[in-house]
């Protein structure tokens, strides 16, 4: 099912010819030509398998046959299987698009579309936790030496935590992209394929001015002539860079940090320093501000800090 969707388009033979199958390799190829990203197509194609799963088991082969009712059976399916809340969303939101699609596309006469009387599965928006400040101090620590492997280090912890890039934005990184000068770094393929722009503030501008000094440029033989590149003179991929967080936490001794856990600690310390939501949006590549606002957990410390600032009581005469 899933080799058919990504590789063939089945045309339905006429507009009342219905096959959930068919129409879902339709609206596959649909989303290939609005050139959505691989990611976005494997996950529509990933989703989809798993309703046509569940009609298979349900002998429901056309889409007049669906109902509210059993979508909410599908969603309940879902859960019995054990899919998280998350997936379970995802679930739903790729059927509803889906579903949107195809009415748009066939326009049938006295077809009422099921899935607007089922309300979406609710996702508790749960915090994610940053890597923590003192943890990332401890990492730069051990990048004290002058060799190009702890130039290079420093650089990208300094990087990372200064623009909220994703790992696989940095690695794929290219000469071209940076403005030394003006202390930005294009992210031509970010998520989604939107290009953004990030900015360096002046500690960040001055490691990477250091890295660049010590840096053996041979990499202008590699495609794209990659900003961050081993010790190989190959392209540092996200493998590499993740080795690199491994072996600076060995050094630091502390544990492992994610790699995702810098965007986060981007984020969040952003905000606490004075920073506002909307800005924050745009540096980061978010297109929608609730999955933002996973990034943004206020500690209890945070909280008790805004109330003595802000409190009613305290800022009166009373």
């Amino acid at each position: 099912m899933t080799e058919t969707l990504l590789n063939q388009w089945v045309v339905p033979n006429t507009i009342d010819d219905d096959l959930i199958e068919s129409w879902m390799e339709s609206f596959i190829i649909d989303r290939k030509i609005q050139n959505l990203a691989p990611g976005t197509i494997h996950f529509y194609v990933s989703k989809l398998k798993l309703f046509l799963d569940f009609c298979n088991q349900q002998s429901i082969l056309y889409i007049h046959q669906l109902t509210p009712n059993i979508i909410r059976q599908y969603l309940g399916y879902l859960a019995d299987k054990g899919h998280n809340p998350g997936g379970i969303h995802g679930c739903f939101r790729t059927l509803r698009t889906f579903l949107y699609w195809w009415e748009e596309e066939v326009e049938p006469e006295g077809w009422k579309n099921p899935i607007r009387k089922v309300k979406a599965p609710k996702v508790a928006v749960e915090p994610l936790d940053p890597t923590p400040m003192g943890d990332i101090e401890k990492l730069i620590k051990t990048c004290s030496g002058q060799t190009q492997t702890d130039v290079r280090d420093k650089a990208i912890l300094y990087v990372l935590l200064d623009t909220g890039a994703r790992a696989a934005e940095l690695c794929a990184m290219n000469m071209s992209d940076l403005d030394a000068k003006a202390g930005t770094i294009l992210i031509r393929r970010g998520k989604g394929r939107k290009p953004r722009m990030v900015f360096l503030g002046q500690k960040t501008k001055q490691c990477l001015k250091e890295y660049l000094d010590i840096r053996i440029d041979e990499s202008k033989e590699i495609e794209g002539n990659p900003l961050w590149i081993t010790k190989f003179n190959e392209r540092l991929s996200y493998w590499g860079l993740n080795l690199i967080l491994k072996r600076r936490a060995k050094l630091a001794r502390i544990e492992k940090p994610e790699l995702h856990g810098f965007r986060r600690a981007f984020a969040l310390n952003y905000l606490r320093n004075g920073g506002d939501i909307y800005t924050l949006q745009k540096l980061m590549g978010h297109a929608d501000l609730q999955v933002l606002r996973r990034y943004l957990a206020q500690t209890n410390e945070d909280l008790q800090i805004a109330h003595n600032k802000f409190s009613p009581v305290d800022n009166s005469r009373l």
